[in-house]
């Protein structure tokens, strides 16, 4: 017999989920997310991803601004589900929320948890140069993702992998592991394993001033950085002509300098220790380029000092 679910999502890595328990015959009586918002150049009001998709589906949306108050408890209550399934959600839910479903609440996390909990997982991993991540189906409690762990998929992270690509990929393989967390709950078999306390490590929200790169860094780390904000918020360097830009793909490079200063034709770039070529950017209003192109309408000589 199917579950009767309530999910709760909002961006894109939360669409794959909802459409995938949809299509494995779940019943959803509800869907919560965020409220529209403007987004865009000309901050159009728009509703969420996970909107667009419970439309789709002929779902029922709610977008409450909070749940904390008690009509949107006795609202939640009237859905009368068994269960709940939480991706990317961008509302704190309260105990009293989390009490209403008789089999739990259940999130979708983009790392294998205890590392990287918090906000962007998926950033972390790779600006610490992990070299493996994955999701967790894990059964939610009042603590910042301390809940007991009912599953995980691993998956490895390339040396040029961007947050941009993994999180494609995560969001299916999340998907997939959330319809078979499902099917266990359904068959009441799902087992849950409390987190370690030992490797617990918080994927803070990123902070515009972090975005900024830092030449004395090594050119691994600066690297890193790149591409763990490719391609947004992104990593950027300031020009003296062409403002702010960022890098949104790089590679080793060869050589050395005074750390920003450029090495070459190719915008190879002196760091604290080697150096990094970056390979694509974007200045702001424009569409991304490669290097070869992005020179050709933005000299920047070799000597030039990147701040």
């Amino acid at each position: 017999m199917a579950l009767r679910l309530v999910f709760m999502g909002t961006p894109d890595f939360a669409v794959p989920t909802l459409a995938a328990i949809a299509e494995a015959g779940h019943k959803l009586p509800a869907v919560y997310t965020r409220p529209p918002r403007p987004a865009g150049r000309g901050m159009v009001v728009q509703a969420s991803p996970v909107a667009y998709q419970a439309e789709r589906f002929g779902l029922s949306v709610a977008t409450p601004k909070t749940l904390r108050e008690i009509n949107a408890v006795d609202a939640m209550r009237a859905v009368d589900a068994n269960a709940a399934v939480v991706v990317a959600y961008s509302l704190i839910l309260p105990k009293q929320i989390l009490d209403l479903f008789p089999l739990g609440c259940f999130n979708l996390h983009a790392s294998l948890l205890p590392r990287w909990r918090g906000a962007a997982p998926i950033q972390r991993a790779i600006m610490a140069g992990d070299r493996e991540t994955g999701v967790a189906v894990m059964k939610m409690e009042e603590g910042l993702d301390t809940g007991p762990v009912a599953m995980t998929e691993r998956i490895a992270i390339g040396p040029d992998t961007t947050a941009g690509a993994l999180h494609d990929e995560l969001a299916g393989l999340g998907a997939r592991l959330m319809v078979r967390a499902l099917a266990e709950l359904e068959a009441r078999k799902l087992r849950l394993m409390p987190q370690p306390h030992a490797g617990v490590t918080y994927a803070n929200k990123i902070e515009k001033a972090e975005t900024r790169i830092d030449w004395t860094q090594s050119w691994n780390k600066v690297h890193d950085h790149c591409r763990g904000l490719s391609p947004f918020p992104g990593a950027w360097f300031e020009h003296s002509s062409a403002g702010r830009i960022k890098v949104l793909r790089s590679t080793k490079g060869s050589g050395a300098g005074e750390p920003g200063c450029v090495l070459d034709d190719h915008l190879t770039v002196a760091c604290g220790e080697g150096a990094i070529r970056l390979l694509e950017l974007q200045r702001a209003g424009r569409q991304p380029m490669r290097a070869d192109e992005f020179l050709r309408g933005t000299p920047i000589p070799r000597g030039t000092k990147l701040h």
